[in-house]
């Protein structure tokens, strides 16, 4: 697949090559595409790439040395067996000094594993051998928490050194929807309801085949490579998956406080903490707050979402259905997929999609809005999609969000209005209104949108551009 998006963060390793020592810790969770990223940023510089491998210290030092041989063209080197670190790092800056060198370890995790001592040797290799020596040197890693810990953490002993950190994310909807060229916006949005953008996901995916043949393709079917992918990921970051699964798989059941989590595993809600708080940190659930909450780290209306596209969509249409997979019966999961995906899963990733939307249309000009805070407002009886708060000016957008076949209607206007009308937390700003919709507007609301400064519509036009 050709490579897409990815600016912002190309900018930034750009930024740092320009240093006369970056030091850059690129670390995310698995399949969001950070070698690939770091790849097409080395493509046309003078760079060694090396892969830690799952393996004792001993074999990386001795892989490392084979790659040094090559990249300074000492054939002889292949053959050594180096005593330490220290000296095969030498080697490398003492080839051809005068020459701009990116130094990029994968996987560093895994030399720490291996070696305890490892992000000792790495700060003295750093602080001695690679700073002054015209050296850009990229760390990169799949195990987030061992990464904040050995790389960013202040009791690390590379605390300090990095110039820069890039924490990559799945791709945004504007980014992923350039490898789509030839869809329609609803099946674009469909294809990142179930790949969340994460780039090893549309990899998969073939723009010649349809949502379904890819889903059965990739999902369903037993050998695809995404069948077991929650179990996976979740084996390879944590200890006991299975107390994971089972939170993950509580909440996409619908259950988002703590206490109905807890009620679902019949455990107290208490030792659910530190495991929600892992999973929040692997970026596949996270806690959502009422955006209009003054004090969301002390406030008790946070709810629990799993915020992993895939996942969420796995969970949905894939795990409750293994029994009939198992058995090649597609087409029993298929009718189930068919009549409930985009009312129980794609409508609310629009969601996610149309509030990168103003976001965008917000930084580019486009509405006269300074963003100070984005998410959604719920109380007992009201909930809105999207609201949006500007300190500067003390104004605030709320938005709704239709997937539907038909063109919006005046209705969902009214009804924005009405839910506006009796919250307290709005009190104090002036409101902008924002409908949202794949199929367009009616001509009525078209009309008042132009008469009216305070209505705001954006169809799939504004998100394709």
């Amino acid at each position: 697949m050709e490579f897409i998006g990815r600016k912002e963060e190309l900018g930034v390793l750009e930024r740092e090559y320009g240093r006369a020592g970056g030091f850059v810790v690129v670390y995310g969770r698995r399949r969001v595409g950070k070698t690939t990223l770091i790849k097409q940023f080395i493509r046309s510089k003078n760079a060694l790439y090396f892969l830690a491998g799952e393996e004792p210290d001993r074999q990386n030092l001795n892989k490392f040395t084979a790659k040094v041989a090559e990249f300074t063209g000492q054939a002889y080197l292949s053959e050594a067996r180096f005593d330490s670190w220290q000296r095969i790092f030498s080697v490398l800056v003492d080839n051809n000094p005068g020459s701009k060198k990116v130094l990029v370890i994968d996987e560093f995790q895994y030399l720490v594993q291996s070696n305890a001592a490892f992000p000792s040797i790495f700060q003295e290799v750093w602080d001695e051998i690679l700073k002054d020596r015209n050296v850009m040197v990229i760390l990169c890693g799949s195990h987030i928490s061992m990464m904040e810990s050995v790389a960013l953490n202040h009791s690390s002993p590379l605390y300090g050194r990095r110039t820069a950190q890039i924490r990559l994310h799945p791709l945004k909807f504007v980014e992923f929807s350039g490898a789509f060229a030839g869809k329609s916006f609803e099946e674009r949005a469909k294809i990142y309801s179930v790949t969340g953008g994460v780039p090893k996901y549309v990899e998969f995916f073939d723009n010649d085949l349809s949502l379904e043949e890819n889903i059965i393709i990739n999902i369903l079917n037993k050998s695809g490579f995404l069948y077991e992918e929650p179990a996976f990921l979740l084996e390879k970051e944590v200890r006991e998956p299975v107390n994971y699964f089972s939170i993950m798989k509580a909440i996409s059941m619908g259950n988002h406080k703590i206490s109905e989590i807890a009620t679902v595993l019949e455990q107290k809600a208490s030792s659910l903490s530190p495991y929600l708080a892992i999973l929040s940190s692997l970026f596949l659930i996270e806690k959502r707050m009422p955006v209009t909450e003054k004090a969301p780290e002390k406030s008790r209306r946070g709810l629990y979402y799993i915020c992993d596209n895939f996942i969420e969509f796995w969970f949905r249409f894939v795990f409750p259905y293994k029994g009939e997979l198992e058995l090649d019966n597609y087409g029993y999961v298929l009718e189930k997929l068919n009549s409930n995906l985009v009312d129980n899963h794609v409508s609310f990733v629009y969601e996610q999609i149309c509030r990168e939307v103003f976001v965008l249309l917000c930084r580019e000009g486009q509405i006269d809005f300074n963003i100070s805070k984005i998410g959604a407002f719920w109380n007992s009886s009201i909930q809105i999609d999207i609201v949006a708060i500007d300190h500067q000016h003390q104004r605030l957008f709320a938005g709704e969000c239709k997937f539907y076949e038909k063109p919006v209607v005046m209705r969902v206007y009214s009804d924005l209005l009405e839910k506006c009308r009796n919250i307290p937390e709005f009190e104090g700003y002036s409101i902008i209104y924002g409908l949202f919709s794949k199929s367009g507007f009616d001509d009525r609301l078209v009309e008042i949108s132009r008469e009216n400064e305070a209505l705001i519509l954006i169809n799939e036009e504004a998100v394709m551009k």
